[in-house]
């Protein structure tokens, strides 16, 4: 990793939300091609950076510091585990679990987890975004961070039954 990557991708998340509040509003057209080539080299795509500084412009959330934590874990995976180049796959995004199913009594459980592998790998589509309001809910609700749930999806990657027991204990503990 760059010793500035925060530093470096916090300055696009507030270009970012700066184009964005001055009425760059559609992702095809989002004007941060000089930004790409650093970018891709951290297997980020554009509208990742879309997407986050859109919802933060429209709610306030997520802020800059899980924005910067979450796509830390995206490169991390990215560099570690698929050594610098792009999956070419993607989610179907009618194949997600609906969003009120639930896995023992946890509602947005069974979408987050494909969501969080997907995010991690690369595959999300551009209608598809790790951390929308519905996962913003299912981390508040269960206190989990979303760069904390990609790094146990990680751990865990298709063990559902060790990713879902490390939901409940979240769920119940107070930290």
């Amino acid at each position: 990793m760059s010793y500035q990557f925060h530093q470096q991708l916090s300055r696009v998340w507030e270009k970012a939300v700066s184009l964005y509040c001055a009425g760059n509003s559609h992702a095809d057209t989002f004007p941060i091609e000089n930004d790409m080539p650093r970018l891709n080299s951290w297997g980020i795509k554009k509208i990742d950076i879309f997407d986050y500084a859109e919802d933060w412009c429209l709610y306030q959330e997520p802020d800059l510091l899980t924005f910067v934590l979450v796509h830390y874990e995206r490169y991390s995976y990215f560099l570690e585990e698929q050594h610098g180049m792009f999956s070419q796959e993607q989610i179907n995004p009618a194949e997600l679990p609906h969003k009120s199913e639930k896995v023992v009594g946890v509602v947005w459980l069974p979408r987050i987890l494909p969501k969080a592998r997907a995010k991690l790998r690369g595959e999300l589509p551009s209608e598809v975004m790790y951390g929308c309001g519905g996962d913003r809910h299912f981390f508040q609700t269960n206190n989990i961070h979303p760069a904390e749930f990609l790094r146990i999806t990680r751990r865990y990657m298709n063990d559902d039954q060790a990713i879902i027991q490390w939901v409940l204990n979240r769920k119940n503990s107070q930290t």
